[in-house]
């Protein structure tokens, strides 16, 4: 299967809930690459690379955690990257 990138703005309640490292848990067990980081409007930043099917698996898993509470997503594909091996937390 061929992999893609996407770029994730969530909005809600997303920050001060174990977002970002559910976000790193998840994507790590699903051998996805990329990263998180919180941005100073509230909002949680997300670049996520794999195969789109396991992408699917990490956002339905972090719209399931209880603390966790996503108004909606802004999404978009972007280039893949070759230099990227982990999913960080920044």
């Amino acid at each position: 299967m061929s992999e893609i990138r996407k770029h994730f703005v969530f909005h809600g309640k997303v920050q001060g809930v174990g977002f970002r490292y559910t976000a790193k848990y998840l994507a790590l067990s699903m051998d996805l690459t990329g990263w998180v980081e919180n941005e100073w409007d509230g909002t949680v930043t997300m670049e996520v690379q794999g195969r789109e099917a396991l992408i699917n698996k990490l956002l339905v898993g972090l719209n399931h955690d209880r603390f966790i509470s996503i108004d909606w997503i802004d999404s978009e594909e972007i280039p893949l990257r070759d230099d990227e091996r982990k999913f960080s937390v920044r």
